[in-house]
C-alpha cells in the first residue's frame, strides 16, 4: 500500500508539473505560431489553424530594421555587464562571506532593498546624468547600469555559495603563502565554479530581458533586441504577425542558451542544497 501510495504521488505530482509546465510554455507557443501567420490571419481566432502558414512576417521584420545589429548590440550589453558584475561581486561576496563585520547583514539587506525600488522613480536623475557623461545610447551605458541593477543578485548568490566552502580550505592555502589574489583566483574561484557559472547565466537572462532602461536610454545606436521589438508598437496599432516575429527572433537564442546550459544552471542553483 505504501509503495502504491508513493507511485501513486510521483505520477500526480510529474502531471502536476507537466500542466504547471504548458501553462507557463503556451504563450511562448502561441508566439511562435502567430509569427507564421498574416496579420489578417492572426487575429482571427476563429480560422487561425485553418489558414496557410507564411515567413513573409520574418521577411519583412528584416527588411523593416536590421536584426543583426540589435542582435549583436544585445550580446555585447548582456555579456559585458555580467563580466563587470562579477568582477566586483566575486571580491565583495569574498569579503562578505569569509571577513564579515557587525553591520554585513544589513549592508546584504539594503543592497536587496534597493531591488524593490521602482526603475521609474530613479529614471530622471539617471537619465540626466547620462546625458552628462555622453552614455545615451551607448553600449558602455547600458552595460553599465544593468550590472548596477543586476549587482545585488549577483552578490547575494556568491555569498550564498561561498559560504557552503570550508573556510578551512582557505585558511590552508594562506598558511601555504597564498596572497588575496592567488587564494581568489586558484583556490575560491575553482570551487566555486558551479555557483559562479550559474550566476552569470541568469546576470545574462536577465540583462537580455530588460526592457525599461534599454528602451530609455537607447535610440538605434546602441538598441538591444527589446527595443527591436517595442518598434513594432506604434500609434497606429499593433502589428501582431510582425510583432510575433520580432519577438520570436529575439527569444530564441535566450531559449536555446537556457535549454544548452539547464544542467549547469540548475546544478549552481542547488549548489550546496545538500550536504
Amino acid at each position: 500500500m505504501a509503495r502504491e501510495a508513493t507511485v501513486q504521488r510521483k505520477i500526480t505530482a510529474t502531471a502536476v508539473a507537466w500542466i504547471v509546465a504548458l501553462i507557463i510554455f503556451f504563450p511562448i507557443l502561441w508566439t511562435i505560431l502567430t509569427s507564421f501567420k498574416s496579420e489578417g490571419d492572426a487575429i482571427n481566432i476563429s480560422t487561425f489553424f485553418e489558414t496557410p502558414w507564411t515567413i513573409a512576417s520574418y521577411f519583412e521584420v528584416q527588411s523593416r530594421s536590421d536584426y543583426f545589429h540589435h542582435f549583436f548590440n544585445s550580446v555585447i550589453i548582456s555579456i559585458g555587464s555580467t563580466v563587470l558584475a562579477l568582477a566586483i561581486a566575486i571580491p565583495a561576496a569574498w569579503a562578505m562571506a569569509f571577513a564579515p563585520t557587525p553591520k554585513t547583514r544589513d549592508l546584504m539587506m539594503w543592497m536587496l532593498s534597493t531591488k524593490m525600488m521602482p526603475a521609474v522613480g530613479v529614471l530622471v536623475p539617471i537619465y540626466l546624468i547620462f546625458k552628462t557623461l555622453g552614455l545615451l545610447d551607448n553600449v558602455w551605458g547600458l552595460m553599465i547600469i544593468l550590472m548596477l541593477i543586476n549587482l545585488p543578485i549577483v552578490i547575494w548568490m556568491l555569498y550564498t555559495y561561498f559560504k557552503e566552502i570550508p573556510v578551512d580550505i582557505l585558511e590552508a592555502a594562506r598558511m601555504d603563502g597564498a596572497t588575496l589574489g592567488k587564494e581568489l583566483v586558484y583556490v575560491l574561484v575553482p570551487m566555486a565554479v558551479p555557483g559562479i557559472a550559474s550566476t552569470m547565466l541568469l546576470n545574462v537572462i536577465l540583462a537580455w530581458n530588460e526592457a525599461f532602461w534599454t528602451l530609455n536610454l537607447t535610440a538605434a545606436n546602441a538598441a538591444p533586441l527589446t527595443a527591436f521589438i517595442a518598434s513594432y508598437s506604434s500609434p497606429e496599432g499593433l502589428f501582431w504577425a510582425k510583432l510575433s516575429a520580432a519577438s520570436t527572433l529575439a527569444i530564441a537564442p535566450i531559449l536555446v542558451l537556457g535549454w544548452i546550459s539547464q544542467k549547469q544552471l540548475v546544478r549552481g542553483l542547488t549548489f550546496g542544497a545538500v550536504k
